[in-house]
């Protein structure tokens, strides 16, 4: 079962500041049991709520929860990407080393160009708690003006790696993948976003 659907905009509190325009985001939970209703799915209801409370920028989540299946990855990610004109598309699940995890491979066949990075930073913050971290293989892509993200199939831990981690004090101990995201945006001619800083502060260089 494939669940196409999008949601009305989301907007959030403007008390920080002004915003800009809303920006559309696809949500993708890929899970052969979840699509097929074995369980509920977990993945798109964890980023929508954690987008919810670190946007300040209104968002349209455009979301997609679809079976491990390499050629339905490839097809969902272009059709987010080039028809429903996604700036940004994180997806959740099939990054293991199983054979059904196919979610990396479909995601580099669509992308132009690779962003390491964030994979890289995600498996440091997921490995101050689990060894089997290096088992993960989440990458980045750009494709045309849009960023398309693999993240971790676990509530917490989708959370952990977009937000980092910080100590008790509130200092940040290891900076989340998400703070990247708003410049990577700039710079390939998406729209512009804006985030709380309490949550997720979003670095961008200073202008000299």
């Amino acid at each position: 079962m494939n669940s196409t659907r999008a949601t009305d905009p989301l907007s959030n509190d403007t008390a920080q500041g002004p915003v800009a325009a809303a920006i559309r985001i696809g949500l993708v939970s890929v899970s052969d049991r979840a699509s097929g209703g074995v369980y509920e799915d977990k993945g798109i209801p964890a980023l929508r709520e954690w987008l919810a409370s670190a946007l300040l920028t209104p968002f349209e989540p455009v979301e997609r929860l679809i079976p491990d299946d390499r050629a339905g990855i490839e097809a969902t990610l272009r059709e987010l990407v080039d028809r429903e004109r996604c700036s940004l598309v994180l997806t959740t699940g099939g990054t293991g080393p199983a054979p059904r995890d196919v979610t990396p491979e479909a995601t580099l066949a669509i992308g132009e160009r690779e962003m390491p990075g964030f994979g890289e930073q995600m498996r440091q913050i997921s490995l101050r708690f689990v060894p089997t971290a290096i088992l993960s293989r989440q990458v980045a892509v750009i494709r045309a003006q849009s960023l398309v993200i693999n993240l971790p199939g676990q509530p917490k831990a989708i959370r952990e790696t977009l937000e980092g981690l910080r100590e008790a004090d509130g200092k940040s101990l290891v900076p989340g993948i998400f703070a990247a995201v708003p410049y990577c945006l700039d710079l390939i001619g998406a729209p512009r976003i804006e985030t709380r800083d309490e949550i997720c502060k979003a670095f961008r260089p200073k202008r000299s």
